[in-house]
């Protein structure tokens, strides 16, 4: 790009804010995960203790990983964006401000474990971000080249990214029938990935 010229967003300055964004979000993960206070200690124990702390540890660990996933999808996407259009932008608007949601989605989940309303908004703010980065995907796609890949290995490089989205708004419908099943549902989308990403060799 000529330096008379430069681009109207530049495309560090929309990486670097994104990558801050995921990286807030993940490390506000943990804060809601209090350290019991001496009073809990005393009276339950600490292994009791940090046993009533279990719905916490497993809201963050599954936020987190999923958010990894979404960032690694980001990155992975940003590799084929030369520049960032007006378009594109607000597409990775939309995305990070359903990014910033998930400490709160995650910690109404983790307080109110068996609560399926709470579980249902959290299922539904992960959705919401998978939806965002399939749009953010077909934007790019349509007007990028990949020659190193297939036509079969940029469909499922496109269409991957509705695993996330799709099993947790299926968590949503298990939830209807099995609670306990529901929370683990989530499991599929790791299998899932990698079985496709084996298959396509991406």
């Amino acid at each position: 790009m000529n330096s008379l010229n430069p681009p109207k967003f530049p495309h560090d300055r929309v990486v670097f804010f994104s990558d801050a964004v995921f990286a807030i979000a993940i490390t506000l993960l943990v804060i809601e995960i209090k350290v019991p206070t001496h009073e809990n200690l005393h009276a339950l124990g600490t292994a009791q203790a940090l046993k009533k702390l279990t719905p916490l540890f497993i809201g963050y660990v599954i936020s987190f990983l999923v958010c990894a996933l979404f960032w690694r999808s980001h990155l992975q996407l940003g590799q084929h964006v030369k520049e960032f259009s007006v378009g594109l932008i607000w597409l990775n608007i939309f995305l990070l401000l359903f990014v910033a949601l998930m400490p709160f989605s995650t910690a109404l989940y983790s307080e109110h474990f068996g609560d399926n309303i709470a579980f249902a908004w959290y299922c539904c703010n992960l959705a919401a971000i998978g939806f965002m980065n399939f749009a953010m995907h077909g934007y790019v796609l349509k007007r990028a080249s990949i020659p190193a890949w297939t036509p079969r290995q940029i469909a499922w490089y496109r269409n991957r990214t509705l695993v996330v989205p799709t099993i947790f708004l299926l968590s949503i419908l298990v939830s209807l029938v099995s609670p306990v099943l529901s929370r683990m549902t989530c499991l599929l989308i790791f299998v899932v990935l990698a079985i496709g990403d084996r298959v396509y060799k991406i």
